[in-house]
């Protein structure tokens, strides 16, 4: 008995998406952007879709997350949400540049096709690499389908515990996209080397999570998993070598081990750094003589996740902001109308905040009305600039915990590297101004995807990558670390803003 189908259009996209009459918009909607923080529990109110066509009936998370005026408006939460007719729908993330890396690199003496995977919680990035000559044959990226069960790792973790399979949908998602890559030339690729953070790790072997979900965050499974194709369902050849790095400690992957080869803080004479800013914040300090690493909880203020007007950097996204003759400026991803904040954003909107005078170093809005105007209809609450300030004291509690352990100060470092989508758009500035960084602006230095870039240096290499000592350091173990955070919760007076070298 054949299933009824029914049309789904989504705007601006022009995507059609057909699906079971009855079924979950949370099922359909994920690989076009549409997030679903929670896992789809209707507890967040992040998944909201507006209704152009059709008819989608209020539910209770509706009444909740949405005003009487917005619900007369056609708004409603995905997940809440079942296709009983053809619809059209306005999502909220509309387009979603995937960073990359696509400059080439020597060869190691090897030949044949490689594939190099940078598995992130938000977006998966592939390229196809010429072994023989180190160039870059191919790339594609995608939003990780793992997303419909929540947009971060804790929340994937309790879905997996839960008895979801949040292995076979990412293998699945390779699995394609190495088709797309490949082109018919399957059988010449001999080796995939992946990178992600631990629970990608994990969730792609198939290992127990359990040890992730509580102190002290230590899996006895953090080494090298390798696979034969035909154990993942990928049509490779027989002989093909596929190997997800090791991870370096509770929550610092071999995302951060590839960033640490593709910034050289493995070969380097003087200290450099390296800052993940996301949900995790991962830093490494180090040298050739030895590396010291930690991850820091900083919550999902940088992705914009917990922020009331919060938005991946996607179309309609205020990402960066500007004083112009005190005059206060946004611009938006896609140069449309804004449609509400991202990471980069925030940074640069309370730095600004902080220089009228408008946002007080204690975090306070100085108007007295806890709201503060970004770019009309985009308002920060009160609620979201403390989100921020506990963000940025993870990140700089840690990195000064990480400093005290190398028994040096941040004046030793010849370089801060910010690694990711938000530490590539970030404004350094912006950063220095909210004290997320304490260093002179002429040291830190955005690399975009360097889990990607290593990942290829890995994939290249004629052997083990050279690596000095490197120790993982458990920050909720240090005694100092709350007193550290608690330090860092406000922001810099005006006149500590710049650090001089």
């Amino acid at each position: 008995m054949s299933v009824e189908r029914v049309r789904i259009q989504l705007e601006p996209l022009s995507v059609d998406v057909e699906m079971a009459r009855g079924g979950s918009l949370a099922s359909a909607l994920p690989q076009f952007g549409v997030e679903f923080p929670c896992g789809g529990t209707g507890l967040c109110g992040g998944c909201g879709v507006r209704v152009l066509a059709g008819s989608l009936p209020v539910t209770g998370p509706d009444l909740s997350f949405f005003t009487a005026e917005e619900l007369a408006d056609g708004w409603r939460l995905a997940c809440q949400a079942r296709a009983e007719m053809p619809l059209v729908l306005e999502c909220g993330q509309w387009h979603m540049d995937v960073l990359t890396d696509n400059s080439g690199l020597s060869s190691g003496g090897k030949s044949g096709l490689g594939i190099a995977i940078d598995l992130g919680t938000t977006t998966i990035a592939a390229q196809m690499v010429d072994m023989a000559t180190g160039s870059v044959l191919g790339v594609e990226t995608n939003l990780n389908p793992q997303a419909s069960f929540g947009s971060d790792v804790m929340s994937r973790i309790w879905a997996a515990l839960c008895g979801a399979d949040l292995t076979t949908v990412v293998r699945v998602a390779l699995r394609q996209m190495i088709a797309k890559l490949a082109g018919g030339r399957e059988q010449e690729i001999v080796e995939v080397v992946l990178v992600g953070n631990t629970v990608m790790h994990h969730l792609f072997a198939g290992l127990d999570v359990e040890p992730l979900s509580h102190v002290p965050f230590a899996s006895p499974h953090l080494g090298v998993q390798r696979f034969r194709a035909q154990d993942l369902g990928w049509e490779l050849h027989s002989a093909c070598r596929i190997r997800f790095e090791r991870c370096l400690g509770g929550f610092v992957g071999s995302d951060i081990l590839a960033g640490i080869l593709a910034v050289g803080i493995s070969r380097a004479e003087d200290l450099l750094a390296l800052v993940d800013l996301g949900t995790n914040g991962e830093i490494a300090i180090g040298n050739r003589r030895g590396i010291v690493c930690a991850s820091t909880a900083a919550g999902p203020a940088f992705e914009a996740g917990s922020i009331r007007m919060g938005m991946r950097a996607a179309t309609g996204a205020i990402s960066h902001v500007s004083l112009d003759q005190d005059v206060m400026r946004a611009t938006m991803i896609g140069d449309v109308e804004a449609r509400g904040i991202c990471g980069s954003g925030l940074v640069d909107a309370v730095a600004v905040g902080l220089q009228t005078g408008a946002v007080l170093p204690s975090g306070r809005i100085a108007n007295g009305t806890r709201l503060f105007p970004v770019s009309d209809p985009v308002i920060l609450f009160q609620a979201d600039i403390r989100e921020l300030q506990l963000a940025k004291a993870a990140i700089a509690s840690g990195f000064r915990l990480l400093l005290k352990r190398l028994d040096v100060s941040a004046d030793r470092l010849q370089s801060i590297y910010l690694a990711g989508a938000f530490g590539n758009y970030v404004q350094a500035e912006s950063a220095i101004r909210i004290g997320l960084i304490e260093a002179p602006i002429e040291r830190i230095h955005a690399r975009g995807n360097t889990a990607l870039r290593g990942a290829k240096m890995l994939l290249l290499s004629a052997g083990e990558p050279i690596l000095p000592p490197i120790e993982h350091v458990s920050l909720a173990a240090d005694p100092g670390f709350q007193d550290e955070f608690m330090n860092c919760i406000a922001f810099p007076e005006a006149a500590e803003k710049n650090i001089s070298s």
